[in-house]
């Protein structure tokens, strides 16, 4: 059975930090492309950051660039996300992604909740 578990969100104050994980289960996590998706109330799912299944290329959306970071650990099967600077704007449900890099398989997580709030 295939399993991603986020963890890591909560609320933080504006310009505050907050690093997310996703750790997999039921796939070889080395062949996928992982990938952090977030949704904003009334708004639709937007992709946020990107990584190759061998970490060697990143992707982001354009509000993020230089405030978030997306690595893996392929020995621990997980994938992060480093949030920095955070604004009220980054409020949403962030989830996990997994792509097979040939196939196109995904599976999602269950996502985890990010509210930046004075």
């Amino acid at each position: 059975q295939v399993q991603l578990v986020e963890s890591g969100g909560g609320l933080v104050q504006p310009g505050g930090s907050l690093r997310l994980s996703c750790t997999t289960s039921g796939i070889t996590f080395s062949n996928y492309a992982m990938r952090w998706y977030r949704q904003a109330p009334g708004e639709e799912r937007e992709l946020v950051a990107a990584i190759t299944r061998t970490g060697d290329s990143t992707n982001y959306e354009d509000s993020v660039k230089g405030r978030f970071t997306i690595s893996r650990d392929n020995a621990k099967n997980t994938v992060y996300l480093q949030m920095n600077s955070l604004k009220p704007e980054d409020t949403a449900v962030y989830y996990c992604n997994a792509r097979h890099a040939l196939r196109g398989t995904t599976y999602w997580g269950q996502g985890t909740q990010v509210t930046v709030s004075s």
